[in-house]
């Protein structure tokens, strides 16, 4: 229970809306039963009146109360359900919006443990199952509670004897069904919410790899996993569909129970009165009445292990602490003069060997450098480490001769273009695609960045940007899709561009086109690439050859050729590859 503490600290937020629906439902059961209550009584005193003996009834005050009393019943449930809901949707948003706040920060590190279906299934059905904590729990308890005291209280003054038992059963089942209930819908609801979302997770990434599961033949494997979550899901949801068919079993006998007790209790007399007559009518009924209050209070415990579960499930977003904490007043940085990377070394967390072994480069304005090396040698995690997407353990970043930890998260941004090894493409126009780069960039400007990039085949069509690029942007190949990423790149304008393997994936024209565009473009900009091509490094200032996480050579292309090291094995092996 402890687990829920952060999230009802939410509804202060909107305590208002919250206890004026708590009221509102206060109001709608006592105009419920006092609707039935009084029924019972008038038309049992109307039908008493015909006796001999009896010669004065006066029904016109009573029949205005039932009329009333419908009225409010009528309006009360509808206004309650209005501001309830409303109440309920405004804490959901809030709670969404602050959930992502938490989330944002702690990209990439502290998100990674998560699959992306899995984040998403937190953020909307998690949070989504959160309503019952005011809907189902906290509202029909505090209704039931006052309502069982204005009931002991109004009936005293007839019979306290018969207003004390009605009262007292009725706290009994208050106190005890939501115990029993809990106990028996806490593994449930939990292994409701575990199934939930696996199965959620699954069938996004089913939807996602159609594609691939199609052309190996796996999504009838796929399918079949879905099914047996489905199974299991479907058990267990007729098991609290079993128990919620108990509570409210339990809940008709002792209302029948009290009933009968009732009758029994005022056949002899009530408040003194040894011929009560229709007042026995007035409290069967109310009992009767009574127990709508206690109908939602037993479900809505069965439910509060999916509610427990889905929290503890936000909690672990929103309790996660960011790999990375930027300065809230950090410096500012327009331009870029040198970047100095001094014996650096890190370690991913929980892996038990460094990725960077002290590591150290200097780049002054206008410098290019090239990253080479074999696959899983340092090389994209120094970039990452540049973008301050982690912190080094040990060793500095330095900008400017100020440490990267210094500056804020927006100064970082705004020098920066990062063309990373996966370009991910929005389902949104290819327009929108461009403008998360540049949110000024004109149309005419956009057309020239495509055909710069040799994309102007995208706007060969009707639509031109405003083409839909559709869901990670299957409709482009993989070479273009990294096109794309340079077409941001060069609308960032920044001073300092990394790009991790931008020819990959490019015919050796394209290549050609792409490199001289980058040389181009990029002469008075600081530069750092990584690949594994040979072409155009001789164009660079300066290249560094990687193993195991160390820089085991630097230098120019013409000095790494003449010591004959790592970099001119990989050149000569180039060259005979070409040569067959």
């Amino acid at each position: 229970m402890r687990v829920l503490l952060p999230f009802l600290a939410l509804y202060r937020r909107h305590w208002f809306l919250i206890l004026l629906g708590m009221i509102l439902a206060i109001v709608t059961l006592l105009a419920s039963i006092g609707l039935l209550t009084l029924s019972g009584w008038f038309l049992a005193g109307a039908a008493i009146a015909g006796f001999p003996g009896l010669y004065y009834f006066n029904y016109m005050l009573p029949a205005a109360g039932v009329r009333g009393a419908a009225i409010f019943r009528t309006a009360g449930r509808y206004a309650e359900r209005l501001v309830s809901h409303d109440a309920t949707f405004r804490v959901l948003a809030h709670l969404r919006v602050f959930a992502f706040s938490k989330i944002l920060p702690l990209s990439p590190g502290g998100i990674s443990r998560f699959r992306q279906g899995e984040i998403l299934n937190r953020l909307v059905a998690d949070v989504e199952t959160l309503d019952h904590l005011y809907l189902r729990v906290l509202s029909p308890i505090f209704a039931a509670f006052v309502v069982i005291f204005v009931l002991i209280f109004g009936l005293s003054f007839l019979d306290p004897r018969l207003a004390w038992t009605l009262g007292c059963v009725m706290l009994f089942l208050l106190f005890t069904l939501p115990f029993v209930f809990y106990r028996a819908g806490k593994p449930i609801g939990q292994e409701l919410t575990a199934l939930r979302a696996h199965y959620r997770t699954v069938l996004t990434s089913a939807l996602q790899g159609q594609a691939e599961l199609t052309l190996f033949g796996a999504l009838p494997r796929f399918r079949q996993t879905l099914s047996n979550i489905e199974s299991q899901w479907q058990v267990r949801q007729q098991q609290q569909a079993d128990l919620t068919g108990l509570s409210q079993a339990i809940i008709l006998f002792a209302s029948g129970f009290t009933a009968t007790l009732l009758l029994w209790m005022a056949a002899d007399h009530v408040g003194g009165n040894t011929n009560p007559g229709a007042l026995i009518a007035l409290f069967v009924f109310c009992a009767l009445a009574a127990f709508e209050t206690l109908g939602p209070v037993a479900v809505a415990f069965q439910h509060m292990g999916q509610v427990i579960a889905s929290a503890e499930r936000v909690s672990q977003l929103i309790d996660a602490k960011p790999e990375v904490t930027f300065a809230a007043e950090g410096l500012s940085l327009t331009q870029l003069d040198s970047l100095v990377v001094d014996n650096i070394s890190f370690t991913y967390p929980e892996q038990p060997f460094a990725v960077l072994n002290h590591v150290s480069l200097t780049l002054q304005q206008g410098q290019h450098l090239a990253l080479l090396g074999k696959t899983g040698c340092g090389k994209s995690t120094l970039l990452q480490l540049l973008t301050r997407a982690w912190d080094v353990n040990s060793g500095s970043i330095k900008l400017n001769g100020h440490n990267i930890s210094d500056y804020s998260e927006q100064a970082l941004r705004s020098i920066m273009s990062v063309v990373p090894q996966r370009v991910h493409v929005f389902s949104d126009t290819l327009r929108n695609n461009l403008l998360l780069a540049n949110d000024k960039a004109t149309d005419k400007q956009l057309h020239e960045v495509l055909e710069q990039v040799g994309l102007g085949n995208l706007l060969e069509n009707e639509q031109k940007l405003n083409a839909w690029m559709g869901e990670g942007g299957r409709q482009l190949s993989g070479g273009e899709q990294r096109r794309l990423g340079i077409a941001r790149a060069l609308l960032h304008d920044a001073p300092l561009i990394l790009m991790d393997e931008p020819t990959e994936g490019l015919d050796a024209q394209t290549e050609q086109q792409i490199l001289t565009l980058l040389k181009e473009k990029c002469a008075d900009k600081t530069l750092v690439v990584i690949t594994h091509r040979m072409q155009g490094l001789e164009n660079m200032d300066m290249i560094c050859v990687m193993d195991n996480g160390e820089i085991v050579e630097q230098g120019s292309h013409q000095a790494l050729l003449e010591a004959k090291g790592r970099y001119f094995q990989f050149r000569q092996r180039h060259l005979q590859q070409q040569a067959v």
